[in-house]
């Protein structure tokens, strides 16, 4: 069934029925209802194409992620589907896996499907990508690394808060050699959790030994091979904080392939909080960063420049605070002496 049928059922213009599907605060309520009456009868299925080329608008937002096998990021996912959803968007998804070449391809797919808006929930952007979006005015958020103008956003996650908390509890803990594995150091991510840590130990007065900082690569296998390196010191750590919760659960396997406990010999803690943190044995202590309100901020950043180029009253872009809270559970515990 097409626009005509929906018409000639409801008694009104196909011109009545596309207001009623696009703008139907400008129809009136009686003749709104029967046309959604005629539209569901009929089961009539708009043409989306179509709406987008008299519209402009495609009602598409993209959303660029670093490593969709990540739990974090599904997430994320999730969050921002379901409030683009119940705002009448679609998502588009793509994945980079950490590689610059297929970040322009994801690019290139966004810029092909006419999105309205992109959000980059990634690190591995090279400049020339952003311009290209930001030439063809579609607006832009991103997590951490984002430059803010006139037509990009940024969302900072305040990994201090977070980080220093962490730190605080295993001080108080008795744990003093304190280790870090970090993602790839070429990550602007990853280096803003390294120095949020490091930054912490100084905070409380605690001497940094950089044979206790190791890059993994934000996976589980990369944690695994990290704390494999830190258990083989001669002064291993008595506690490790882990940059993401994938390589805390790699850590973990290393101190019971180590024929270690965690926590009796090792503490540990993660970052993110992501759903499997709770199930791992023990249930893993980590720093929780809000999936729902990162995807909440990220829609409201996109609208906000959207909204202003629909209206053609230009705006400049704005850095949204994210905050991260400590979460103990059982993988940490007070520091045991080493005989």
């Amino acid at each position: 069934m097409g626009i005509h049928e929906v018409a000639k059922r409801a008694k009104v213009s196909t011109a009545t029925v596309s207001r009623t599907l696009n703008k139907p605060e400008t129809v009136d309520p009686e003749t709104a209802k029967r046309v959604w009456k005629a539209v569901k009868e009929l089961q009539y299925l708009p043409n989306t194409t179509a709406r987008s080329l008299v519209s402009g608008s495609t009602r598409i937002l993209g959303l660029i992620v670093s490593d969709i096998t990540n739990p974090f990021f599904p997430e994320v996912v999730m969050g921002l589907e379901d409030v683009a959803i119940r705002e009448g968007y679609e998502i588009l998804i793509s994945s980079t896996n950490y590689d610059l070449a297929r970040m322009a391809v994801c690019v290139r797919r966004m810029l092909e499907r006419k999105v309205d808006g992109v959000a980059i929930m990634t690190s591995e952007l090279e400049k020339h990508l952003i311009d290209e979006l930001d030439r063809r005015n579609v607006p832009m958020v991103f997590m951490d690394v984002g430059p803010v103008t006139a037509n990009i956003s940024n969302v900072r996650i305040d990994y201090g808060q977070g980080i220093n908390e962490a730190v605080q509890h295993l001080l108080a803990l008795g744990h003093r050699r304190i280790g870090f594995l970090s993602g790839p150091l070429d990550l602007k991510s990853a280096r803003i959790r390294r120095t949020a840590f490091l930054r912490g130990l100084a905070r409380f007065g605690v001497i940094e030994d950089e044979r206790l900082v190791q890059a993994g690569n934000h996976k589980i296998d990369g944690g695994l091979q990290a704390m494999t390196h830190l258990l083989a010191l001669a002064e291993p750590p008595t506690a490790v904080l882990a940059s993401n919760d994938l390589t805390a659960f790699g850590a973990m396997r290393a101190v019971r392939l180590a024929s270690l406990r965690v926590p009796e010999d090792v503490s540990i803690i993660g970052f993110d909080d992501i759903q499997l943190a709770e199930f791992t044995e023990p249930p893993l202590t980590t720093v929780r960063l809000p999936r729902r309100v990162l995807a909440e901020r990220a829609f409201e950043a996109l609208a906000t420049h959207i909204n202003a180029k629909k209206a053609g009253t230009p705006t400049r872009g704005a850095e949204y605070v994210v905050g991260t809270e400590l979460v103990v559970r059982g993988s940490t515990a007070v520091m045991r002496e080493r005989r």
